[in-house]
């Protein structure tokens, strides 16, 4: 199939339609086949439609994974309407900005969101409808009877606004269309040999494009069956993926660090499991070691970001390399490039620039950020990366991140990963504070593994055997936790003390 001349709605018909009588969500002690999911969606596409939801009008979902959400955003597609994610985390502010910005007519949510949309409900002028997704309205909407009306809908047309994390500044929406997310999954369905037979447990956040555009497309553009979670919890996940039994996980790394502490060192048997993807946030080579070890299966990495889903993956098949995030996917070309978009020669540090039919099209009402995004036709990605000579591409950070201390370049995760190599340390991250000498210096913040002790000291003096001078911490900080947000990536911004040593 030409990715281009796809819809979601095309690729997700084979399943809907097509193994209509299979089991293809279970959520608890319920069980749907995929023709209760069209059918449901029906229903509810053709209430929103009596509420006044027609083509492009953005819809927003403000809430937990739930049977709810998915019929929800099928019904969206079926109208043609562009669904806007919005993270289960956020306050007023954040909720506010993005109801705004993106001018969302109806949205949906639940009785754990509802406090915080009520809050701001005054400082929505564009919302004409809220749905509560675990009550009545949402219940009256979804029992319409009669057909939706029948929306011709294009590849070109929009399907997503999704909204950055804006962990670095204000939250920008991708506008995603269907041909950008169709061309995504089908080379994910390619590179990960993904079918019917599978059985998949998700407990990724469908608000996330890790669960979303990945996980929840992957399920219904072909036919396998999904074991729906509301959120990760170690027992029970590892108990379904024994018991279902599953032959795919998509998690992040914070979520297999889990799993292996409730391991306990004792190695666990899943035959049935073909595939475990690790994406979101980089996976340390430790851990990829452990779970292989315990668990008897290599994690296989990928990137991605928001405005272009999933761009390169470690192969099924051959070297999942620990620490690389793998090789370009199907129809991605990846450049490894300076300041002035030349390219670089393997091995040296570059931005990583992408091109191909994944890529978005352009922040929601902001040309002067999409200009910016953009040179020569490349999405210039803000990572820092390099290339080996065989193609493997090794992620060293953000840009903005980048330390230089003494007109030299440090790279935030080759410091975490030395910390990282102690015993004692269960979490790193550094960052690059102010200093009147050297421009910034290393600050590192650590959280203890369990039950270890270490000094400040200690870990620096460890440093220092591996690590030019330059790079070697000038303080380190103990902290409980690192601040995370909901993909488990830590949020730099919110870490304490960040201007003093």
């Amino acid at each position: 199939m030409d990715p281009t001349a796809a819809t979601l709605l095309t690729l997700f018909s084979a399943s809907l339609r097509g193994c209509a009588g299979k089991v293809g969500l279970v959520w608890g002690g319920t069980q749907l086949t995929f023709r209760d999911l069209d059918e449901r969606s029906d229903a509810l596409a053709a209430g929103l439609a009596r509420l006044g939801v027609a083509k492009g009008d953005r819809c927003g979902l403000f809430a937990g994974n739930s049977v709810e959400f998915i019929l929800t955003y099928l019904a969206h597609l079926k109208l043609g309407a562009v669904t806007v994610p919005i993270n289960v985390l956020y306050r007023e502010r954040e909720v506010t900005h993005i109801v705004n910005d993106a001018g969302v007519k109806v949205i949906t949510t639940d009785t754990e969101r509802l406090p915080v949309l009520a809050a701001c409900r005054d400082a929505l002028p564009t919302v004409a409808q809220v749905l509560l997704a675990d009550g009545d309205s949402w219940a009256e909407t979804a029992a319409c009877p009669g057909a939706p009306p029948e929306v011709m809908i294009e590849p070109g047309d929009l399907a997503l606004i999704i909204y950055t994390s804006g962990t670095t500044g204000r939250s920008k929406g991708a506008m995603m269309s269907h041909a950008n997310l169709a061309a995504n999954i089908l080379s994910l369905i390619e590179a990960w040999q993904l079918s019917e037979h599978d059985t998949f447990l998700l407990c990724l956040p469908l608000f996330h494009m890790h669960g979303l555009g990945v996980g929840l497309h992957g399920w219904l553009a072909t036919g396998m069956t999904v074991h729906l979670m509301p959120r990760f919890q170690a027992e029970p996940v590892l108990a379904t993926l024994r018991d279902a039994p599953c032959s795919l996980f998509m998690g992040v790394p914070t979520m297999y660090a889990r799993l292996l502490e409730l391991a306990r060192g004792h190695p666990v048997a899943l035959p049935a499991m073909r595939l475990f993807v690790s994406g979101s946030a980089p996976l340390a080579a430790e851990t990829h070691a452990e779970f292989e070890r315990l668990f008897g299966h290599r994690i296989l990495e990928r990137y991605g970001m928001t405005e272009t889903c999933m761009n390169v993956s470690n192969p099924y098949e051959g070297e999942r390399r620990p620490g690389s995030v793998g090789l370009p996917l199907p129809g991605v070309e990846l450049r490894i490039v300076d300041g002035q978009m030349n390219d670089l020669p393997p091995g040296a540090v570059g931005q990583i620039a992408l091109r191909g039919p994944n890529v978005f099209r352009g922040y929601w009402q902001d040309e002067e950020k999409t200009r910016e995004a953009f040179r020569d036709g490349w999405f210039l990605t803000g990572d820092l990366g390099h290339r080996a000579a065989d193609g493997y591409v090794t992620l060293v950070g953000r840009a903005k991140e980048l330390i230089i201390s003494g007109g030299f370049n440090v790279y935030p995760r080759e410091i975490e990963e030395v910390l990282l190599t102690h015993p004692a340390v269960g979490e790193a991250k550094a960052i690059g504070v102010r200093d009147p000498a050297k421009g910034e210096v290393v600050k590192a913040y650590v959280v203890l593994a369990e039950d270890q002790t270490t000094t400040a000291g200690e870990l620096i003096t460890h440093c220092r055997a591996q690590l030019a001078s330059f790079k070697v911490p000038r303080a380190i900080q103990f902290l409980d936790a690192l601040p995370r947000n909901a993909m488990g990536k830590i949020v730099a911004s919110e870490l304490p003390d960040r201007d003093t040593l």
